[in-house]
């Protein structure tokens, strides 16, 4: 795999999570990730973060009982979409992406 098709698939591997969660990163991770370094250390680094991200949603549905929860889920989603542009825009140059705020289940 070329250097620059490594950091196509792993922008295209950040910007999945807006539109189908965590299924993109794991596509991704599974038939790409055993063809370049590059693309597996990004590919788990955003299936962890859409796992993180899930979490954080349910927290937030949970505590909608007392409306706390409302906030909270509209901040999740301010943050992670915020975050997986960033992402992907440093994927895009070649540079790898750590999230701040992710839980890390996948290695």
């Amino acid at each position: 795999m070329s250097d620059s098709d490594a950091r196509l698939w792993a922008m295209l591997c950040q910007l999945s999570g807006i539109f189908i969660s965590f299924i993109g990163p794991l596509i991704v991770m599974l038939v790409f990730g055993p063809r370049n370094a590059f693309v597996k250390s990004q590919s788990t680094e955003a299936l962890n973060f859409q796992i993180t991200v899930i979490i954080g949603y349910i927290i937030g549905f949970v505590l909608t009982i007392v409306v706390i929860g409302i906030f909270v889920v509209i901040a999740i989603a301010i943050a992670s979409l915020i975050l997986m542009i960033i992402a992907a825009i440093k994927n895009n140059q070649g540079i790898e992406y750590r999230y701040p705020i992710c839980i890390r289940f996948v290695k």
